[in-house]
């Protein structure tokens, strides 16, 4: 007999786990007295597999319940040990009494491995569902985005909209804005080009100049999200000025902190 073949051919395999037959059981203990690298194949294979209960028993990170569930299940395969079921005895000179109900031990193995790429799928799952609600939030974002986009090409495209262009003051000359003024319905729609940012108890403050007088059109932060700021209506104004105010602004300019300032060509 060609020993290694007979090695090879997976019937080590089939006797520890007790999936051969009774003729071939036979045929492996006859064989085990004759032939000691058989012997030593065997206990390799057992070994391999006690050292992959003992591994992934210990090493794999499972949820509480799930942990306990496998506990209890080697627990149970540890007690049925004593009245094991398609074991075999060997007892001889090169072969150590050994009474491991090894196709048990393999069922843990399986169901430990069924269960961590069962918890490793559930993780990934989540993950997935996490990182699907991330883009479809920025999807949310960038339509919104693009939808204000729309709406600024439509207020600049209009024919009736005066677009006052606002200049630095000798206090502030890198400031500046667009104001886009429809006189015919009185809207006012404002456009930060540079406005540096502001401490958290001050604000900018838009103001239509009528008659010499101001008029409070709103305040505004540097850092707003929007590309186009709606401010109050105006039907009249010969100028726009932009202050620096306190948060939630004032009922009167405060001049000395003006910012920028734009002359209309619009008539009253």
């Amino acid at each position: 007999m060609n020993i290694q073949e007979y090695i090879s051919s997976g019937i080590i395999e089939m006797v520890v786990l007790g999936l051969a037959s009774q003729k071939d059981r036979e045929e492996f203990e006859q064989l085990c007295i004759r032939y000691p690298e058989l012997v030593a194949a065997r206990n390799a294979f057992e070994e391999k597999l006690e050292d992959i209960y003992t591994q992934h028993s210990s090493t794999i990170v499972l949820p509480v319940g799930l942990r306990q569930s496998l506990m209890e299940a080697t627990s149970t395969t540890s007690h049925n040990q004593t009245k094991p079921t398609n074991v075999i005895t060997m007892e001889n000179a090169n072969r150590p009494v050994r009474r491991t109900n090894w196709l048990a031990v393999a069922s843990v193995i399986l169901l430990i491995a069924a269960a961590y790429f069962a918890y490793q799928f559930h993780s990934q799952n989540e993950a997935l569902k996490k990182s699907n609600a991330e883009l479809q939030q920025r999807a949310d974002s960038t339509d919104a985005i693009l939808n204000q986009i729309l709406a600024e090409q439509k207020v600049f495209k209009d024919s009736n909209v005066t677009v006052v262009s606002m200049e630095g003051t000798k206090i502030a000359p890198r400031s500046s804005a667009n104001v886009y003024w429809d006189s015919t319905n009185s809207s006012v729609f404002l456009v930060v080009k540079n406005m540096p940012k502001l401490p958290n108890d001050q604000q900018y403050q838009l103001w239509a100049l009528i008659d010499g007088k101001p008029k409070d059109l709103g305040v505004f932060d540097s850092d707003q999200e929007k590309l186009i700021l709606k401010m109050n209506n105006t039907q009249k104004a010969e100028a726009f000025a932009i202050t620096i105010e306190k948060r939630g602004g004032n009922p009167s300019p405060t001049l000395e902190k003006m910012q920028s300032l734009g002359k209309t060509k619009a008539p009253l």
